[in-house]
């Protein structure tokens, strides 16, 4: 067992943690291999974190697959991640169900191929009576965008007479979002070196802990998933109030 899995208080484990799973093109180009090699690579690492998550107990993992922006890079790497995702859940779905993972995808997946869709469709029908941990997957998702989504959303209602405008509060506009299910993350980790949020879970997020690693996503396992409950459990979390 690792250092800080010993030092984990069981009593304290986050609820949900959220993840963007940077560094697998440049964990593969470090080793002379092409971007994809890494983002396959990735692929074994959400694996290996599920089973993580499930052993810790925490309850809900949200990672950043796909975003709103990705869609810039080079056409064959988005082609390959779209392959990648597909393969994903036509593989890992069955033995993820058996270990009772929800799975759920959060995003624009209109914007997707049909065998995408029909693919995640599946997947998301398979799984929906499990409750071990809920796996949301962000596939063509963006912060703004969905928040632009959620205005809109309510904007109608207003324009219906359904809602008046002084009726709009944070409850409301929580619940027009992807993740209405389930609860803000408690924790965020970002791998790669990177220190931004990029997009991700911006309204969600207000009151997360942010913990950033060096560490390569393919590098990322459960000792590395240790050390940033860790250092949640010791931070003061006082959500803007003072600790009594």
């Amino acid at each position: 067992m690792g250092k800080y899995l010993e030092l984990l208080n069981r009593e304290k484990m986050p609820h949900h943690v959220a993840v963007i799973m940077d560094g697998n093109g440049r964990w593969a180009q470090k080793r002379g291999m092409p971007r994809l090699f890494g983002h396959r690579q990735g692929v074994e690492t959400v694996e290996r974190v599920v089973r993580a998550c499930v052993k810790l107990g925490i309850a809900q993992l949200t990672i950043y697959a796909f975003s709103t922006e990705n869609w810039k890079r080079p056409q064959e790497e988005v082609a390959g991640l779209m392959r990648l995702l597909v393969e994903y859940f036509d593989k890992k779905t069955d033995q993820l169900n058996e270990e009772g993972v929800r799975i759920q995808v959060i995003g624009d997946v209109e914007a997707l191929s049909d065998l995408a869709r029909q693919s995640i469709a599946r997947a998301e029908e398979k799984t929906k009576n499990n409750d071990r941990l809920g796996l949301n997957i962000a596939i063509n998702y963006g912060g703004r965008a969905e928040i632009v989504r959620a205005v809109k959303r309510i904007a109608r209602q207003v324009q219906d007479g359904v809602v008046a405008p002084d009726d709009i509060d944070d409850e409301m506009i929580s619940q027009q979002l992807y993740t209405k299910e389930f609860a803000d993350p408690d924790l965020m980790i970002r791998t790669g070196g990177e220190m931004r949020i990029s997009n991700f879970l911006i309204w969600q997020l207000s009151y997360a802990e942010l913990w950033f690693t060096e560490t390569y996503w393919p590098d990322f396992d459960i000792e590395t998933l240790a050390q940033a409950v860790y250092a949640y459990q010791n931070r003061d979390r006082r959500f803007g109030g003072l600790k009594s």
